[in-house]
């Protein structure tokens, strides 16, 4: 393989969520009987209703020269980036990670989604999470992925995103890389079962390593397989080194979803 098929891409889906309305209609007044009576004080009540959400956003796709051949499943990598690359865009995410690797690494077997994160938004946002999913299902639906190699992986605001995502939907993926990023360490608990590699730079003045040590630190302690590498000459832009490592995309390749993690050695 000599070059990707890259399409870039916006997204429009209808999602339906169980959620609590505020309307400012007035409400119709409670029908009062013997065998149920309106109570005052405290009292518990369940609300279930459904509504139609439509999500948009824009996005890159890289499918490898081999997709299609045979028909037969591939890996794919989604890639969330740093806040520098927010906005309607989408092109300067391929300057970054995966993306990037995916256009100058011979063979890269991967197909690579890299959605955009909306201007003054974050990928921990609830709006924007849902964007991503819903974007994550549909690419599956349309292409040929093999779903039980779906890997997660963000640089810097992405480091964030990713950790969020694996915290919400710790089922999806097979595998999971954070560079230069944090998060709930509260949450780590749910991720335990994800073989996980972070990434950071001692002296990254602009998310401090601290962040990483809390969170690989507090998933161990839950029993989960993760690896930490700190670079101790490098500041923020540890990215560039950390995604250049053909050893990361081995790795993923060791990790399918549902089957015993491999120790790694780094």
């Amino acid at each position: 393989m000599t070059k990707p098929i890259w399409w870039i891409g916006a997204l429009g889906i209808v999602t339906t969520l169980a959620v609590v309305i505020a309307t400012h209609a007035d409400p119709k007044p409670s029908t009062q009987s013997a065998t149920n009576p309106i109570r005052t004080g405290l009292s518990r009540h369940e609300f279930t209703a459904k509504i139609d959400k439509t999500v948009h956003g824009d996005y890159l796709l890289c499918l490898p020269e081999t997709y299609g051949k045979d028909k037969l499943r591939l890996p794919l990598i989604l890639f969330l980036h740093g806040s520098g690359e927010r906005g309607k865009n989408p092109n300067i995410i391929g300057k970054f990670g995966p993306p990037r690797v995916s256009l100058q690494q011979k063979g890269f077997p991967f197909i690579v989604l890299a959605p955009q994160c909306p201007a003054g938004k974050w990928w921990t946002d609830v709006d924007v999470t849902e964007m991503v999913m819903a974007l994550l299902d549909q690419v599956c639906k349309d292409y040929l992925v093999d779903t039980k190699r779906i890997y997660l992986t963000g640089m810097s605001m992405g480091g964030f995103g990713a950790w969020d995502l694996a915290q919400k939907y710790p089922d999806r993926w097979a595998a999971l890389a954070v560079v230069c990023g944090g998060g709930n360490p509260y949450l780590q608990m749910r991720v335990k079962n994800i073989p996980t590699k972070v990434f950071h730079g001692a002296k990254d003045k602009n998310v401090p390593v601290f962040n990483s040590h809390m969170m690989a630190g507090t998933l161990k302690q839950f029993g989960g397989q993760v690896d930490l590498k700190v670079y101790p000459n490098l500041e923020h832009n540890c990215w560039t080194v950390t995604y250049d490592d053909p050893g990361l995309y081995e790795w993923f390749l060791q990790h399918q979803r549902g089957k015993p993690a491999i120790p790694s050695k780094m």
